[in-house]
């Protein structure tokens, strides 16, 4: 038997989805093993070996192919725990990163204080010279400047260093330069030049792409390394991918090249998994996990790229998969404030000690407890019975709000649950309504063990008609990672407008782009038929501070004075999309291009493969479980369904709870759902 695996590493539980050849899939999980991530990650195929009835050895020997999406990148970045970088500037600016792209972010809230750079004027060096726009040497290089530089980076113990000059897009030499000199008088050092991990116009963007990039270098790098060596140890000879922020996989070298690109790669597989499961034009997919509610969405039936991702007070400075994140997990804390109202999240209690209930020391209340105290979640059957959980614990954890706000307890954990809900409405609205898409008439995707338990309920609050419970949304990050493409995006400058619009140049630019991603994609040993291309232009109206992103069609990346018609409307129509306004008779003006070059991996339909067979007769719930509804205001018996004793064409009517071995779906009043074809649960609400 031959098996293809992907590993999700989340807050609290490292997800594994497996398949085999047969089109079987299954989903194993363990428990996150933070600050030794590789531990959790090999500890995760042994649950899976057992799982299958094989020892660690025999299961390995098998697997062929290994997907991961990494957290160690996102986790320094956020725990601000990254290493001593050494950034140098073009004379005259080394203020690029303090004063970023000019507006302050909450323009009211002017008791703010200016937030410190990325990196700190004292690890800032400038060097001599100077390129202009059109890519003209006006001043020689400093190489006295240069060494000077290094020679303070040396004395000051800096480990990684970022080069981001002006206009290095257009003409990198003196970027090239830099590092030929730094890395004789730095060896060993990684360097990390703007003009190669980001070609993009914007100083700001450019240079804050390769200040975290060096600043998470050697700490992707070492991970792999480690990875690596615990898989040799494992005696696993298949191939090891690792997800990306552009919503694909990247084999390691890549990786390691531009570890960037691993930020925040986890929850875009999401979305990824999203796109196959289901045809709809806009979908939303919501993941709850442990620590946090990760919320996407897909317009047109496409995936939304943003350039604008945050980290703390910066930019990421790279495109990547638009994925929003709220402190809003099953591991988010509760408490009250000083003004005596109840919040929850963003502090959550992760994988140690976990939530209350979990009985490993944590003793403040989360969202697990209060679905405990609930009836939602069955303490004797958390993941399927392999976790028990502590109901007595749970209950003095939510005992300890409902002492604070002086109500009972079924209603204190009512109001974490409901509280919580509102926290990813308003994550959910921040993507949607803001981003041109109406939630009213998209459909949602579940994923994470936790978002079928909250659904129902977002669901009447965002008035959604429809949405999808995953056969497996407990590991939907996973489920993308496995039927996920290679990707991976390249950008070039190149300037132009439709008013003097120069097809050669852009059609120029295309063709570079294209040769690029066919060499990456050559690299990763994708074969030519099973490589393909999608275009896209950066593009303003004159004079706006800000560009869009509109794809476009460009066969084999030939544009011709004809294309221009249909690129300028492309652009009306997203910029309407986005903004709710256009201007045809503005000039556009064109500011970059961008290729994605994606690799179709074999065996991605298997998930197709087996699919259920018709419901014979009845189906009748294994149980009756408590559960506290604030529509009745006390306690009711609920019917309780087994999801793997359901086949295709069941009809389900809520109020009842549908469990599988590692989620638990609530299906409230006037919520109505059918098992489809491939075991997934599509819920309409009346």
């Amino acid at each position: 038997m031959a098996y293809q695996v992907c590993i999700d590493i989340g807050g609290t539980f490292t997800d594994c989805l497996v398949s085999n050849s047969k089109g079987e899939i299954a989903i194993f999980k363990s428990p996150t093993t933070p600050g030794e991530f590789e531990k959790g990650f090999i500890d995760v195929l042994h649950v899976a070996a057992e799982g299958y009835g094989l020892t660690p050895a025999d299961f390995m020997k098998q697997v062929d192919l290994i997907v991961h999406g990494s957290t160690v990148s996102t986790n320094a970045l956020v725990e601000r725990k990254t290493v001593k970088v050494g950034l140098i500037l073009t004379e005259g600016h080394q203020d690029i990163l303090v004063l970023r792209e000019g507006p302050r972010k909450g323009a009211f809230q002017w008791r703010l204080d200016y937030p410190d750079p990325y990196v700190p004027r004292h690890l800032t060096r400038t060097v001599g010279g100077r390129i202009d726009a059109r890519g003209r040497e006006l001043v020689a290089l400093s190489l006295d400047d240069i060494g000077k530089a290094a020679a303070d980076f040396r004395a000051l113990g800096v480990e990684a260093v970022a080069v981001g000059l002006l206009w290095s897009v257009v003409n990198p030499a003196h970027e090239l330069a830099v590092r030929d000199l730094l890395e004789r008088e730095l060896p060993g050092i990684p360097i990390t030049l703007s003009h190669e991990i980001n070609p993009m116009p914007r100083e700001y963007k450019r240079i804050i792409a390769a200040a975290i990039d060096a600043s998470i270098n050697p700490i992707v790098r070492t991970y792999i390394e480690k990875l690596k060596t615990a898989l040799d140890d494992e005696r696993f000879g298949g191939e090891l991918l690792l997800a990306n922020c552009v919503g694909g996989m990247m084999p390691l070298a890549d990786m390691i090249r531009k570890p960037i690109y691993s930020v925040m790669s986890g929850p875009t597989l999401a979305p990824m998994a999203a796109l196959a499961l289901s045809d709809e034009p806009d979908i939303i997919v919501g993941d709850m996990g442990g620590t946090t509610f990760d919320v996407s969405a897909l317009r047109d039936h496409q995936i939304i790229v943003t350039p604008d991702s945050m980290i703390h007070d910066d930019s990421l400075g790279i495109p990547k998969v638009d994925v929003r994140s709220v402190g809003a997990g099953g591991g988010s804390i509760a408490f009250v404030d000083e003004g005596g109202l109840l919040r929850v999240g963003p502090r959550s209690a992760g994988a140690r000690p976990g939530p209350a209930c979990y009985g490993k020391g944590g003793t403040e209340p989360t969202v697990t407890d209060a679905n405990v105290v609930l009836g939602i979640v069955d303490p004797d059957y958390f993941l399927g019975g392999k976790m028990q959980l502590r109901r007595d614990l749970a209950e003095a954890a939510v005992g300890s709000i409902a002492a604070r706000l002086g109500v009972s307890l079924h209603e204190a954990a009512y109001a974490i649950y409901t509280t919580s809900n509102h926290n990813m409405v308003a994550a959910i609205e921040e993507i949607t309504v803001r981003e041109g898409i109406n939630p009213r008439d998209s459909f949602f995707v579940c994923g994470g063990g936790a978002t079928a338990i909250h659904i129902a309920e977002m669901a009447d609050i965002l008035s959604l008609k429809r949405y999808m419970i995953p056969r497996f949304m407990a590991g939907l990050s996973a489920f993308g990672g496995l039927i996920s493409d290679i990707r991976n995006e390249e950008s070039a400058v190149f300037l132009t407008s439709s008013a003097t619009f120069d097809a050669a140049g852009a059609a120029d630019t295309l063709r570079r782009l294209r040769r690029t991603g066919d060499g990456f994609l050559a690299e990763a040993g994708v074969a030519a038929e099973n490589r393909q291309f999608e275009f896209a232009f950066l593009g303003r109206y004159e004079y706006q501070s800000f560009e869009i992103e509109v794809p476009f069609e460009a066969e084999g990346g030939m544009l011709t004075d004809d294309d221009l018609p249909g690129l300028v409307e492309a652009f009306h129509r997203m910029h309407e999309r986005i903004y709710s306004i256009r201007a045809d008779n503005d000039v556009v003006e064109f500011t970059a291009w961008k290729l994605r070059a994606i690799g179709k991996r074999s065996g991605q339909d298997i998930w197709q493969r087996n699919t259920l067979a018709d419901q014979a007769g009845d189906v009748a719930p294994k149980a009756k479980r408590g559960v506290y509804r604030q529509e009745s205001g006390r306690v009711d018996e609920l019917p309780v369904y087994e999801m793997g004793d359901l086949g295709a064409g069941v009809r389900l009517a809520g109020p009842c709870l549908v469990e599988a071995e590692t989620f638990t779906a609530y299906l409230k009043d006037r919520h109505h759902g059918e098992i489809d074809r491939y075991g997934n649960l599509v819920v309409a609400v009346a």
